[in-house]
This record gives C-alpha cells, sequence and structure tokens, in this order.
C-alpha cells in the first residue's frame, strides 16, 4: 500500500512543485541537495535569534522544504527510526552549504535574513544550526501539522493514531544568514 501511495505522490509532487514556486538549487545537482527553497516574506510574530538577528513580519527569508518524496524513497525499507534520523542529519548537513551559496549569489542577498522551515523533525536541529519556536497561529499550527500526517504515515514503520497525536507540534527552523555563512560556507573548505 506505502508502495502505491508513494508512486502517486511522485506523479503528484511536480505539481506541487510547480504551484508552490520552489526551485531546486541552480549551484547544484538537484539529485545531491535534499532542499528545494523559495523566497518567501516572513509573516509570523517577531523572532529574536541567539545571534541578535531580528526577523520582523515582512522579512525576506528563503524558505527550505525537504524533497519528501525523494527522501522517502531513500528511507524506503529502512526499520530503525534511528537510522532514518541519522540519514535525514546526513542529508540536511550535506545540503546547506548549497543552500548558503544560493543565498551569497542571489540578486536579493543583502535583503534576505536567514532560512526558514517548517518540520516535525526536531531532534538534532541545534546542532545543525538551527533553533526551533513553535507556530503562533493555532489554525495555520493545526493545518501543518494535518499536511504533515501523510508524510508521517508513509516514513513510519509502527504508525499509530497514538503516536501521531503525541507528535511534538510543527516548528519553524530559522537560522540566520550569518550563522549559516558561518557554519556552511564553501570557502572555508577550499
Amino acid at each position: 500500500m506505502r508502495g502505491y501511495l508513494l508512486s502517486i505522490w511522485s506523479i503528484l509532487d511536480p505539481i506541487y512543485f510547480m504551484f508552490t514556486r520552489l526551485t531546486y538549487l541552480p549551484s547544484s545537482d538537484e539529485h545531491q541537495n535534499i532542499f528545494r527553497v523559495r523566497l518567501t516574506k516572513y509573516r509570523g510574530r517577531l523572532i529574536t535569534l541567539s545571534d541578535g538577528t531580528c526577523i520582523n513580519k515582512n522579512d525576506t527569508l528563503v524558505k527550505i522544504h525537504l524533497h519528501n518524496v525523494k527522501l522517502l524513497k531513500e528511507l524506503k525499507g529502512i526499520k530503525s527510526e534511528i537510522k532514518k534520523g541519522k540519514i535525514i542529519y546526513e542529508y540536511v548537513l550535506k545540503s546547506l552549504p548549497g543552500i548558503q551559496l544560493y543565498i551569497e549569489n542571489h540578486k536579493y542577498s543583502e535583503e534576505i535574513k536567514g532560512i526558514i522551515g517548517i518540520t516535525l523533525l526536531n531532534k538534532g536541529c541545534n546542532r545543525l544550526g538551527f533553533e526551533t519556536f513553535q507556530l503562533s497561529h493555532p489554525f495555520y499550527r493545526w493545518f501543518k501539522w494535518v499536511s504533515f500526517v501523510p508524510i508521517e504515515m508513509l516514513s513510519s514503520t509502527k504508525l499509530s493514531f497514538r503516536k501521531l497525536f503525541r507528535h511534538d507540534p510543527p516548528s519553524y527552523l530559522v537560522m540566520s544568514k550569518e550563522k549559516l555563512e558561518k557554519m556552511y560556507s564553501l570557502k572555508k573548505e577550499i
């Protein structure tokens, strides 16, 4: 059943991609980076990051989206939740330098304040440099939680409704442009 659902999702994903204005990172092979991105105007409450960066309403951010279909295909057949978590962590770690390069070369680079994503996967985020913040609007939090249910159903080996409802609510993952550059700049590898 999961295989059929994943096949259907693979067919629908290009349509989703088109309507969400997502893009692959131009400087990297789309098969190497687990993220798809787009510029966005932040609509939430004021966020102050640990490095002092303030994210205000209407600030320009790069919204990051995990390429879930690709990720689910990679995780297919892996039973251990710990191993799945490690694989996701490694993909994100390898992909963040591409995000940093994308911002550095973007025509609106000076206006971009950082990166933002929404996830249920909060473990390990701090080690990657992200800070997490609760979504403040209850309806939006509920909507995002519902949108993550299919992903959770396809990725989990032992899924129960009790497990779904015990999940932490979706959170913003945020990192300032300066922190991203400090941690993931390709220049420091040369």
